[in-house]
């Protein structure tokens, strides 16, 4: 893989008998350019997600446990109500036992 670090795709440099001058190709150098930028941004991408990752199983709970919305169950002191006069089946449940507060 070529060295893509032209400024001014020209390299100069002394020689035994006079400035020797190696010339660039701007496509190549576009070309390496874009190569190393896909590589810099997965490199950095791929720490980004091994971070996140970090984070989201530190912060994850078990879905399979029981939360309050899903502890609650339907007992007689709950009523149906409707909610669409079109559609018997859209209903929600409320309590009829709810404190007074």
């Amino acid at each position: 893989m070529a060295v893509c670090n032209y400024t001014y795709l020209k390299l100069k440099m002394p020689g035994p008998n006079s400035v020797i001058t190696v010339s660039g190709s701007f496509e190549e150098m576009y070309s390496c350019s874009r190569q190393h930028f896909k590589l810099a941004t997965i490199i950095a991408n791929s720490a980004k997600l091994k971070r996140l990752r970090e984070a989201a199983v530190e912060d994850a709970h078990d879905h399979n446990e029981p939360t309050l919305s899903s502890a609650l169950r339907l007992t007689e002191d709950t009523k149906a109500i409707g909610v669409d006069p079109n559609d018997p089946t859209k209903t929600v449940r409320i309590g009829t036992q709810l404190p007074t507060k």
